[in-house]
């Protein structure tokens, strides 16, 4: 899936999946020894995540139903934790992604399959 920041014309990854059942929520990312650029992990719903026995940075992105930014928590590091009660879902991306994109809370995203 494509994911674009609609406000900032910029696209944030172009291969993002979807984790919308509970066990690919459950495993998340913990499986992989990187984050590729453009790649990506869309929780839905979630409003909090972990980083526990990761073994790589991430970018968060947390979003509201209309999947506008509502928090970034950018290079998020192994063994953390983040929430955002307002969030409807999560997009983890590569540390740096947000940066790069210029992607800031008010922002509003787009997904395409």
């Amino acid at each position: 899936m494509r994911v674009r920041n609609l406000t900032r014309q910029t696209v944030l990854g172009d291969s993002v999946v979807v984790a919308d059942t509970s066990r690919k929520r459950r495993t998340g990312l913990l499986e992989h020894e990187n984050l590729a650029t453009g790649a990506g992990l869309w929780i839905v719903p979630c409003e909090a995540i972990h980083t526990i026995g990761m073994k790589f940075p991430i970018d968060v992105i947390f979003l509201n139903r209309s999947r506008k930014v509502l928090k970034i928590r950018p290079r998020m590091g192994p063994w953390r934790l983040s929430c955002c009660l307002r969030a409807r879902s999560v997009l983890e991306l590569p540390a740096g992604a947000a940066e790069q994109t210029g992607t800031r809370p008010g922002d509003v995203l787009e997904f395409e399959h």
